[in-house]
Order: structure tokens, then sequence, then C-alpha cells
């Protein structure tokens, strides 16, 4: 034991200093407080109906919390059969947030750079490159915490399947197993696919050498090792993975209900929808110098910016030019709606990069650079469409996903990796003349681009977007000044761009020429190993540190109690005095689509969430966006209706009369024939005494036995998301349309007990035929995919133990290997 203590000491040690780093740089967390990030704050809403069943040790699968009502798993379900679950309750226990997700970036990184062999410090500094790598620390600030934490596994995941690949197979497969199993619990399904696709290039060279090499029988025996993990990894989390593929088929990346007068495509996201954040061709120049494309949002926040000087200039107290500068004119110039920040990968790591290109000859160099030209290509969407075209009209499953420019995260790993590779190269080389007319080779490309734009930045760049003149007409309104006066503004924030990224340009090609002094000097046998491996470390470790503290930093956290918790507004005060457990407000100055404040008070016709019902979204296009059908908010049991004066800007509530209530008996049934006529009709209709009804459902209305009891009723006694209990009363068979949102996968209705069909009306809602007399009706949400499928996460899991403890015992049972003693003379 102590031996084996012994041989490892310094892989502790690099872990105590992975502990060290987090310590410092989010000093804050370890004091109590949290990021106060505007998702989280959304997401607080989101959850509020979940949270508070949590509160009293109950577990809901539905909320009505937000879009009428959805299910509550796409939000946050427990999953205790598997596994991952309490692995992932066990690094949120032990460590505050973000600290968990950085150590799992850190470490999981030190694992993939060990096993590509390189020297521990090496491994160190790969890892510190690919964890600070500016977007993922960004993610983290912007409140995107299952997306970090998703990428955080893609290392673990590449580690595995490279031991599998070398040979490695039990133990290899174990890890890929257990890294692409938290992975999917990371339940981002968007990241998961892009490592996949640049997975999906790597075993095609392997492929390649293997059929070359003929020893395609051993390459086939370890993609079936890795096709064994990625099945375990599934099984682990069957539960996750069936219900959101059941629920995805009716979100709004399934398939559109209508095909008449819609902008929907018929399957997926909207093009311009997913392409809304595009990573600008030219904005990848970010990845050497930060802010050559402004870096985020921000205005200038120096009352010496040009910006503010024209200001003053104008007549504007300083306090004021600042706050108009920081928060009306942003640095950043790209094509993106807005950035909190770009990608960047460290001076450092792309002078490396390149530098690994000319010298590195094993040949997932080659994996490595085609891995990163294709997430470029993806990732440049709008700005670029040939490559992202083919795959959004073509290939399966790319036409959920927005932001494509994420896929970047992906090339994020790949240039340390190849970084890294080109350092270790040079220790083992002994060709030390070509490899030093290579890094001059190197040193002129990077010091020429960055020295190019700290002198000369208009030669490459514009700093201007490509909507400048519609800028100028926006400033002009906004601040009320006249266009020439807004040319004058908008000329002045030109120069501050063109400032900032001098300034950047200038500190990168110090970082280009520090580490051309230090590959010079291992080279020149200046230094050794160790020494030139500690100072790529520390040189990595201060480059990326000193551009993420831009975004991250002490003052992104704030107390707890100040975090991620809306305030409610007089107009909330007033409709919390309601009492009546199940009724909607639609708040008019919140977008339908992106309101987080709503939610938190109580259940809303808006919400926060990229995986609602697409028949939702429809009814919010269609009947609540160029204007407001008052017919659809009664129908959903709109109680409120929350508005702002134009003039005062005051908020204004209105009691709407007119709401339906939780469930009512209707006159009538007018038949549709699809969608569209659905759709039309509800448009203009009296939702109290008819229903909408489409054909496909006449099976489930025995009509004949139909009647009409004016004084009947049906009132909810029993309010809970999962279980909605009504009482009926009636002298006459009749149908009961509930303000519920219609869901046919996990939803049954009882009648006394009986299990009874029910039906679709009014394109959203529930309904169902009533007998006569006084019933009990019960809908109750069981969904198979959720309940069956934590059985087979169960198993999976039991098996996932089992492959881990034998992979850990095989490798432990291993006798390290003796060194020949050296030779007498």
């Amino acid at each position: 034991m102590n031996n084996w203590f012994k041989r490892n000491s310094i892989h502790f040690i690099i872990a105590a200093i992975f502990l060290v780093i987090c310590f410092i740089y989010f000093t804050p967390a370890f004091q109590g407080k949290t990021l106060g990030q505007n998702d989280v704050t959304r997401a607080q809403s989101t959850q509020k109906e979940i949270n508070d069943y949590r509160a009293k040790d109950t577990t809901i699968l539905w909320t009505n919390q937000i879009y009428g009502g959805m299910p509550a798993y796409q939000i946050w379900a427990p999953y205790k059969a598997n596994l991952t679950s309490w692995v992932v309750n066990a690094i949120n226990y032990s460590f505050p947030s973000p600290v968990g997700t950085i150590l799992i970036f850190l470490l999981g990184g030190y694992l993939l750079f060990s096993v590509l062999k390189l020297n521990p410090w090496l491994a160190a500094a790969g890892s510190v490159a690919f964890t600070f790598s500016s977007y993922n620390i960004i993610l983290l600030v912007a409140g995107h915490a299952n997306q970090a934490f998703a990428i955080a596994f893609f290392a673990p995941i590449l580690a595995g399947i490279l031991l599998i690949l070398r040979g490695k197979h039990f133990i290899g497969a174990a890890v890929t197993a257990l890294a692409l199993a938290l992975e999917i619990r990371a339940n981002h399904v968007q990241m998961t696919y892009y490592l996949l696709l640049v997975l999906l290039i790597l075993v095609f060279i392997e492929l390649y050498h293997a059929i070359k090499n003929k020893t395609t029988a051993n390459f086939l025996k370890s993609l079936a090792y890795v096709g064994a993990a990625v099945v375990l990894a599934l099984a682990v989390n069957a539960s996750m993975l069936w219900s959101t593929y059941e629920y995805g088929k009716d979100t709004i990346r399934g398939k559109s209900n209508l095909t008449q007068h819609t902008t929907e495509p018929s399957n997926g996201l909207p093009k311009d929808y997913a392409y809304q954040w595009s990573q600008g061709v030219g904005e990848c120049i970010t990845f050497l110098i930060p802010n050559a494309y402004g870096g985020g949002g921000r205005g200038p926040s120096d009352a010496d910016s040009h910006v503010a000087k024209a200001l003053i200039d104008k007549g504007a107290p300083a306090d004021q030019a600042v706050y108009i500068a920081q928060n009306a004119m942003p640095l950043y110039w790209g094509e993106k709606p807005f950035t909190e920040g770009p990608f960047y990968f460290g001076a450092v790591i792309c002078f490396l990069f390149i530098w690994g290109l000319f010298i590195v000859k094993n040949r997932i160099k080659w994996w490595l650079l085609g891995a990163v030209i294709f997430t470029m290509l993806l990732s440049f969407g709008k700005n670029w469409p040939y490559v992202s075209d083919l795959f959004f009209n073509y290939f399966p499953l790319y036409n959920k996903f927005r932001a494509v420019e994420s896929i970047l995260a992906v090339a994020g790993l790949c240039f340390p990796i190849l970084a890294l590779l080109a350092v270790n190269e040079a220790i083992v080389n002994e060709n030390k003349a070509d490899l030093f007319k290579k890094l001059k080779i190197t040193f002129y490309i990077t010091g020429g681009i960055s020295l190019i734009i700290a002198v000369i930045p208009s030669l490459f760049l514009s700093f201007k977007p490509s909507n400048q003149l519609a800028y100028i007409d926006q400033l002009s309104q906004m601040l009320k000044i006249d266009n020439a006066t807004a040319s004058s503004l908008a000329q002045a924030l030109v120069e501050d761009r063109a400032s900032v990224a001098q300034a950047d340009a200038l500190r990168s090609l110090i970082f280009v020429a520090l580490t051309f002094a230090i590959a010079w000097a291992f080279i020149k046998k200046k230094i050794n190993v160790t020494v030139l491996s500690v100072a790529f470390l520390a040189l990595i470790l201060v480059d990326m540190w000193t551009v993420d503290k831009r975004y991250l930093n002490n003052d992104s956290f704030a107390p707890k109690q100040d975090n991620n918790t809306p305030q409610p507004r007089e107009v909330d005060q007033f409709i919390l005095k309601d009492k009546d457990p199940d009724f909607r407000v639609i708040d008019l100055t919140q977008s339908i689509k992106g309101d987080g404040i709503t939610p938190f008070f109580y259940k809303s016709i808006g919400g926060y969430s990229a995986a609602r019902l697409k028949r939702f979204e429809e009814v919010v296009d269609e009947q609540l966006t160029k204007s407001i059908n008052h017919e659809v908010l009664d129908m959903l049991n709109t109680k409120y209706i929350i508005t702002q004066d134009p003039k005062t800007q005051n908020l204004a509530m209105q009691a709407n009369q007119t709401a339906c209530g939780h469930a009512w008996f209707v006159k009538s049934i007018k038949y549709a024939d699809n969608a569209d006529q659905e759709m039309q009709a509800i448009s203009s209709f009296d939702p109290k005494n008819e229903a909408i009804v489409d054909k496909q459902y006449k099976s489930a209305i025995d009509e004949k036995s139909l009647g009409n009891d004016p004084a009947g009723k049906i009132d909810l006694v029993s309010y809970n998301p999962d279980h909605m209990i009504y009482q009926s009363g009636s002298t006459a068979s009749q149908i009961a349309v509930f303000s519920e949102v219609y869901y046919n996968k996990g939803w049954k209705m009882l009648i006394d007990g009986v299990e009874k069909p029910y039906f679709r009306a009014n394109y959203l809602l529930r309904a169902a035929q009533i007998p006569v007399g006084n019933h009990k009706i019960e809908f109750i949400f069981h969904p198979t995919s959720y309940y069956a499928g934590e059985n087979i996460s169960l198993a999976g899991s039991i098996l996932l133990v089992l492959a881990l403890g034998g992979a850990i015992y095989t490798e432990t049972k291993k006798k390290p290997a003796v060194k020949p003693a050296a030779k007498k003379a």
C-alpha cells in the first residue's frame, strides 16, 4: 500500500494543486455565496412548483407552473435508480457550486492527458487549458450549469475510448461507460450529440488505419467494447432517455401539427431560430485574441473611453456618460444577437496548436485537425451555411438543436490536446534543429497576426456590425438625439472597439513571445523537462485566468439570499391573495416564451423552457402573438392579466371575469377535420358552451347518449399536478372540458375508480364524456417511460458497479513493471 501511494504521489500533488486553484478562483463560493446568473433565476421560476412539492418530500412528474402544463422530468426529476444521480448528488453536496463542475473538468482532463502519455505536469497544463477555456467559464456565469457539466465529461469519455483502442479493453470500457453515463445524466443532449459527431470521425479514421494495417479484427474487438460501454451507459440512463425521447416528439423540436399559415418547419426547429447564435467566420480570431470582436455585450466602462468623452462633449454628465456607454453601446460587434463573451482558447494554446500541426507525428493529429475544421464549419451556421445546411436538412437530429456556435466546445478540447502533444513531441524528438525551424514559423504566424491587430487593427477588422446603419437609427431613437450625433457616437464606439482589440492583441503577442522563449530555452537545453512542463502549466494558467476573470470574478457572486429570487411586485402581492390552487396568469409585459418572473409566483401562460410543447407553441404563435385571443385565455382559466401603462410605465392588473374555471360542461361539439381547422375554429368561438374536437376522437364520444343539463357542474376538489380530482353532478351525460393541457403519454382518467377514455378539445385541452349522476373523476400522471425506465436504470447501474469493480480489481492485481538492473561496467 505504501508503495502504491509512493508511486502515485505526484497525482495526489496535482489533485491538491487543482483544489488550491479552485479555492483561490472561487473563494466567494466557499464563503457561501452563489453566482447571480440570470438563467438560474429563470430556472427557479420554472422549478417553483416542483421545488414546493420537493419541500414536502413529494416528487411530481408534471408541472402546471409554465406554458399551461408540461412534464416536470424535462425540468427536474430524481431518477433515484440511476447510479449517476447519486454521483452527481455527492459532488453537489461535497463542493459548492460551481466548484464541483470545475473539479470534474480538471480531473477528467488530467485523466485524458495522462492517457495520452504526457508527464503529470504537462497533463495538468492541458487540463487547465481545457477547463478554463473561456466558453466553459462563461456558461457558468450565464447559468448553463448542465451544459458546462456535460462538457466536463468530454475528456474522460475520450480517455476511455483511447484506452480501448490501445487494447486496454476492460478498464477502458469501464471508464467510458461511467463517463458517458454521467455525460448523459447531465441532460444536455446537444453537447452529447456534438461530441458523438466528432467521435464518429475518430472511429472512421481508426477503421481506415485498421484496414490499411490489416488489424481489422483487433479494431472490431475494440469497437465491440466501445459498443458495450455505450449500451451500458444508455441502460443506466434508460428512464431519462426514454422519457425524453417520448416527449421530444411533442415538443417544439417535433413535427408541426399545422400545414397552412404557419412559419413552423414540418420537423425540427425553425432554421432562423436554430442559427440565431452562429459563430462569425472572422470571429474565430478570438481563439487567439479574446477582445478582437469586442468581448461581451457590455460597453466601455472607462470615463476615458471615446464614447464617454463624446457624450461628455455633447453635454452629458460624466456618470451618465459612463452609464450610457456601458449599457447602450456594446463593444461586441459580431453577428450574434448578443453574447457574454468570446471563445478564447488561449494565446499559448493557439501557438502550441499550430506548432503541433508542424511537428506532431501521431495520427491523432489528423483527427484533431479534422475535428476543429468540422466544428468550425458547423458553428458558422447562417454566416457560412453551406455545411451547416447539409446537416440541418439531412443529418438525423441535427435540426433539433439551437445555438450552433456551442459545437466549438468540442474544439475547446481539441486545441489543448494537440497543443500539449506538441510539447511532448518536442521532449522526445531528437531533431532539435527541425523543431526550432518549425517553432520560428509558428512564431511568425501567431506573432504576426497579433502584431498586425495591435498596430493596424483596421487592416482585417472593421469593428462595425453588418447592421451598422440600423444601429445608428436605433441609437438615435433610444437617446432621443439627431442622426448626425448618433453617427458620431457610433464612430466613437468603433474607436473603442479598435482600442480593446489592440490591447488584447498586444497581450496575446506577449504570451506568444513567452511561449516561444520557453520552447526555445528547452530546445537549446537551457532548461530541463520538468522546468519546461511547470513553466507551461504556469503560463497557461495565467493566460486563461486573466481572461476568464473578466467574465467570472468575485463580483459575480452574491449572498444566497440576494440571488435567484424574484421579488413580488405590487400586482403580484394582490394576485397572491387568491387562494385558488389552480388558475393562470398572463403577464403582457413579459415575453410569453421567455417569462422568468411570472411563474415564480403563480401558474403562468408564459415561462422559460426550450422543451415546451409544440401545440402550446402553435397556440401562442397563432392566438397570442399578433393579438390576444381572449377566448383562448378563458379556456386556459386565465384569471388575471398583467399590463403596463405605456405613458407612466406603471403595472396594472385586470381580473378576467370570463375565465372558464377548472372544468365545465359544454352544450355542443364542433368537429374539425385536421389541426388547421381546429386552430381556425378556436380563433373565434364560445369556449364555455362549445368544444372544438378533432374528428379522430369521434369514437370516444357516444353522441346518442349526450344530453344537456344547464345546472350540471364539475368542480376541482383536490389539486396535485400528478393527480387531479374532480366531482361532477349532472342529470345528463355531457362533455366536460378541463382547463389542463392534453398529453396522452402518461395521463389516464378514472371515473369512480375505473379507467375511461378521454380526448383532446380546443386544440390543447383535455375533455371527456361524463355519465349522468354524481361521479369522482381523476386524472393521474403515471408515465411508463419513467417508471419502467427506472427499472432498466437500476439493472444498468448494478452492471456498471460490477464493471467498475472488476476493472479496478484487474488493474490493482497487475504488478508494476520491474526495471532491469543496470549492468556493471
